[in-house]
Order: C-alpha cells, then structure tokens, then sequence
C-alpha cells in the first residue's frame, strides 16, 4: 500500500473486525474500502485444548492491541464479530464445535466491554466469508453463491438471489456439517459430515491411520507434492468430500459459484481441480456441471474482511 493510500486509509471510517476460530483469534482495523489498517492486526492462540477463560484472554488481547495500534485521529465507527458456530443471535453467544471450552459463551458482551464499542454484530463466520468475497472478492457481481472455507474446521456462507441467509437461528451456511455419509451409530456423529472428513486435521489424522507419518497439513502438502502415495489419497479424500458438498448445496439452491478460502484450501493448486472434476462426476442434476469453484480473491484477509464489512455492509445482512 503507497503513503498516500495509507493516509487515505487513516480518514476513512474503521470497524474492528474480530474473527474467532478454532485455531486462532484475529482482530484488525478495517476500512469501508475493504484495506486492513496497516499495524492494526494481531492474532493469539485459541485452540481445542484451551480453557473458558484462555480463550476469553486470548479475544481480550487481541482487542487490546488492535485498538492499540489505530493510526492516529482514526474514527472506529462499530464492531463486527465472526465466529466459528453454532451461535445465537439472540443472546450474543457463541458455542462453537471445535471450541469445546466455549458453550454459550457470551462474545457479543465480553466485546463490548472490552472494545467499548456498544453493540458489536456478531455473525456466524462462514457468512462473514460470504460477505467479504461478494464485497471485495471472487464472488462479486453473482446473485447465488457460496463461500467456504477449508482449514480447522469447515464453515460457509449462503448468498441466495442477491441476498446474504442467516436463517432462523443466524445458523445458515453450516455447509461443514452436512452429513455426506449414513451414521453407523445411534445420535449425533460428526464424523459422517464434510468437516468431520475433510477439515484439516481429520485429513490429516486420516493419513496418520493408513501409516503416513507426516504430523501437519504442511507436511502433508510437501508430501502430495512429492508425491506420496498416502498424502495425494489424503488429499483427494479432501477434494471428493468438498465437491459432494459442494454438488448437494447446488442441488438445493443452484449456485452459480463457490469462493473456496482457508488455510487448507492452499494444500496444493491441484484441489480444486479435483473439487471440480468431483462436483462433475457426482452431481445429481444435469444442472450442476458449469458451477464456478474459485480460490478466495482475499486470501487470509477474507475473515476480518468480512467481519468488518458486518458494520461497513450492513446493508447484506439478513
């Protein structure tokens, strides 16, 4: 970014945008042209091993030293917040599945007594994709479509005939837990769902299983790339889920194009054709073939652009 676009940057009104995830929490200053305020971003550790508490810490600094750093004579105009689900609208928590230490936890408040900002919106992260790739990245100008992202966990974000879906609980676009498989077992079992096979660490934990000894997605990338046999299966187990996915929401909902971000989604440049050449094979409808599979126009940025454009777009939401 040039000096004078950073000058620019400093004028124009702020949101801080906090993103919350399994792996991570991230806050930064975000402008109403879509540019992260440089200096202004800051991440802490989150994790499935944390405690309430930890996690609530790690959201508290991050608040602290994004605010911190905000240019000088900075306007921050509103809060928006992403988080991993399910959350609840109503009372401002959150209760995401791969935050076992957070059940109703309420986000929405420690926000605005850390922040001081009065009334954050708080939104389901997936949406929060969505709305950052339909204002500022690959999914521009389309009226249908879906935003994904692949890393920790999997999470996404419905657009439907020009408008964003938060649906009846703010719940919409959990394309992570559509079940691909039949349970096995009475109740509820994540292991049957796109998340539960192709997120990450279950990819990873399922090349563990069949003898590869790799211990990261950063090593299963270097793997595929060389190409290990157990890492190039992994990793096409990974694509077939997402474009069964992917190929059922198209079923429901005829999309005309899916952004695909996270930090998974980079395990190699070959995933998305074989996403594609999955959605293909498997669509159910002669319709579905022609779908756009693209990468995130917003690379990592795509959340805290998204979570920011809850108080700069308001406009989209549901």
């Amino acid at each position: 970014m040039t000096n004078a676009a950073v000058d620019q940057a400093h004028t124009r009104p702020l949101a801080l945008a906090i993103d919350v995830g399994g792996t991570k929490v991230e806050a930064a200053l975000v402008d109403d042209a879509a540019r992260i305020a440089p200096g202004t971003r800051h991440r802490e550790a989150t994790g499935a091993t944390n405690t309430r508490d930890g996690i609530a810490d790690a959201v508290r600094r991050v608040i602290d030293a994004t605010l911190a750093s905000a240019p000088p004579g900075s306007r921050i105009t509103g809060a928006g917040v992403g988080s991993a689900g399910p959350i609840s609208l109503e009372r401002g928590t959150v209760s995401p599945l791969n935050l076992a230490a957070w059940r109703d936890f309420p986000l929405a408040a420690l926000v605005a007594e850390q922040s001081g900002i009065p009334n954050p919106t708080l939104r389901l992260d997936g949406l929060c994709i969505l709305l950052a790739e339909h204002w500022a990245g690959a999914l521009r100008g389309y009226r249908t479509a879906m935003g994904m992202v692949v890393s920790t966990g999997i999470g996404g974000g419905l657009l439907v005939e020009g408008r964003l879906v938060g649906g009846r609980t703010g719940n919409a676009g959990h394309v992570g837990q559509i079940q691909l498989h039949t349970h096995e077992q009475p109740g509820r079992d994540l292991g049957v769902t796109l998340e539960g096979i192709a997120a990450g660490p279950r990819i990873v934990a399922w090349a563990q299983q069949q003898g590869w000894q790799g211990r990261t997605g950063e090593d299963l990338a270097a793997g595929y790339a060389a190409g290990d046999p157990i890492a190039v299966a992994a990793v096409q187990r990974c694509a077939r889920a997402i474009g069964e996915g992917i190929a059922s929401v198209c079923a429901l909902v005829d999309l005309e194009a899916v952004a695909i971000g996270g930090g998974f989604s980079r395990v190699t440049p070959e995933l998305f054709d074989l996403i594609r050449a999955t959605v293909i094979e498997v669509a159910p409808l002669d319709t579905i073939p022609g779908v756009e599979i693209l990468p995130s126009a917003l690379s990592d940025e795509g959340p805290l652009i998204g979570a920011a454009g809850l108080v700069h777009r308001a406009d989209l939401l549901p």
